[in-house]
């Protein structure tokens, strides 16, 4: 017999896969872009604060740097929360955490490049460019969706066996 999971339980799932896939894709996103480009993290967590704030983020020094990095995990928290959720009643969401979580992942690349980034203040997109579209979907199948994928199902099976 299946039993709901306590608030509790489920807020211990979401913080803790926010916290790894929050850390797993900016830490992706600080080296492809250190090495890549040369650019620092304090410019990295900026362009996430530019969002909300526009160029004006990047004149902002270390304030407007932890402004993004707050923001960058405020919207892993939502997407982990909606997948985390959405578990609750489809469990095949955590049965087949791998498909689930890539198909997550494609999801939420999706969602965020053609649907947040163009509504925010951030500015025209630059041309497309390969091994950037590459890294980023791959940071998000694997970084994102698979890891919160994982993190879901293994606290599903450890809370469901306590």
């Amino acid at each position: 017999m299946e039993t709901r999971k306590s608030w509790r339980d489920i807020a211990l799932t979401i913080l803790l896969a926010t916290v790894v896939a929050g850390t797993l894709d900016i830490t992706d996103a600080c080296l492809w872009w250190g090495i890549t480009k040369g650019v620092p993290p304090e410019r990295i967590f900026q362009s996430v604060a530019s969002g909300l704030l526009g160029k004006a983020a990047y004149k902002g020094g270390a304030q407007t740097a932890a402004l993004g990095l707050a923001l960058h995990f405020a919207i892993m928290a939502v997407m982990v929360a909606v997948y985390v959720l959405a578990s609750q009643r489809l469990k095949v969401l955590t049965r087949r955490p791998v498909p689930m979580g890539l198909g997550y992942g494609a999801a939420t690349y999706v969602v965020m490049n053609y649907v947040v980034l163009p509504l925010s203040q951030v500015g025209p997109r630059g041309p497309f460019v390969l091994p950037s579209f590459i890294n980023g979907l791959a940071a998000h199948l694997f970084l994102v969706g698979l890891t919160i994928a994982l993190i879901a199902s293994s606290r599903e099976k450890m809370t469901s066996t306590a």
